[in-house]
């Protein structure tokens, strides 16, 4: 059981921790500190569902079924794509600074950041790929294969709620606009090149 569980944290952390649009989602939201903890549970929650679904065996129905996949991959392309353009809008246009109190100036509201959260994550053919199939497969292949989903949930866990919730530690840096317009930019370059990459195939 411990090896599995240990099996599962490792593979998690190596699947989750890369620059992506879900985690580069997560880490604005953790330096605006504007809804993170909503954020952080979508994130992990839906980690969750989609590692438990993997081993559960729905890896061999998507491997059956790749226009599925299709349809996610293009759906991704549209929604990375926009989100592209509206981060380096904001990056030409300034903005983000941090108010001396604890909230950042934002308009967006709850629902809205969290539906982005939510397309982030399940408009992304890439996570039914590695968390799906691959955690899937390779929970097969250990003795405990729940000891492993448990240690791979664990692991989306950790990294979501450290990257968000740790990111304030990166606060003072970020109270300067030139700070948000660079992360911004990068944040948009970020998208930008993962939906050429997804229209590519």
């Amino acid at each position: 059981m411990t090896t599995s569980l240990l099996a599962g944290l490792a593979a998690g952390l190596t699947l989750i921790v890369a620059i992506g649009a879900q985690n580069a989602f997560v880490l604005r939201q953790g330096l605006a500190r504007h809804h993170v903890g909503a954020v952080v549970a979508v994130c992990a929650l839906s980690d969750a569902a989609l590692i438990v679904a993997g081993v559960a065996g729905t890896g061999a129905v998507v491997e059956r079924y790749p226009g599925a996949v299709e349809v996610v991959r293009w759906g991704g392309v549209a929604f990375l794509a926009a989100y592209a353009v509206l981060s380096l809008r904001r990056a030409w246009r300034g903005g983000g600074v941090l108010d001396a109190g604890p909230a950042p100036r934002s308009g967006r509201t709850l629902a809205v950041v969290v539906g982005q959260a939510v397309a982030l994550t399940w408009l992304n053919p890439h996570v039914y790929l590695d968390t799906v199939l691959l955690l899937g497969s390779l929970a097969q292949q250990q003795p405990v294969r729940w000891g492993f989903a448990a240690g791979a949930v664990a692991a989306s866990l950790l990294w979501f709620a450290g990257l968000g919730f740790g990111a304030r530690l990166l606060s003072p840096v970020f109270a300067r606009p030139g700070a948000w317009r660079v992360l911004d930019t990068v944040v948009g370059l970020t998208m930008a090149a993962l939906a050429v990459a997804l229209a590519r195939g």
